[in-house]
């Protein structure tokens, strides 16, 4: 089959892992994603890519520019490529949540089973997709 087909809200809140990547396409890259309480993504900037995330469960706050704005589960968010951005855990239990980068972001197949290893992996899109 070519593509993705899944019930992501089913998959997206049975994630525990920091960063799974589910597929990657040339232009776009589905992403799962699980903040522990207090945890964060950690300030960034994308120049050359969007983003776009969609929470599922929990509550938290992303920040875009400097703007701080509360989120919880069935919240969207769209980041601009070059807004320097952030997305913090700030409940008690885990933030889930998905993300699709465009183009790309990770290499495809990527798991990160807590925010250290994804600290510790400098990992970018090689350009290889899923298909």
């Amino acid at each position: 089959m070519k593509g993705f087909v899944g019930d992501i809200e089913d998959l997206t809140e049975h994630n525990e892992d920091f960063r799974r990547v589910l597929y990657t396409g040339r232009n776009l890259q589905l992403v799962l994603m699980a903040l522990r309480p207090g945890e964060e993504i950690g300030l960034e900037v994308h120049e050359d890519r969007d983003q776009f995330f969609r929470v599922e469960k929990g509550r938290g706050e992303v920040l875009i520019d400097g703007v701080r704005t509360p989120i919880k589960g069935d919240d969207g968010i769209v980041v601009p490529a070059g807004a320097q951005h952030n997305i913090v855990n700030t409940g008690d239990r885990l933030l889930q949540l998905y993300t699709i980068y465009g183009p790309p972001e990770h290499v495809d197949g990527t798991i990160h089973r807590t925010k250290a290893d994804a600290d510790g992996a400098h990992e970018h899109f090689d350009g290889r997709t899923t298909e």
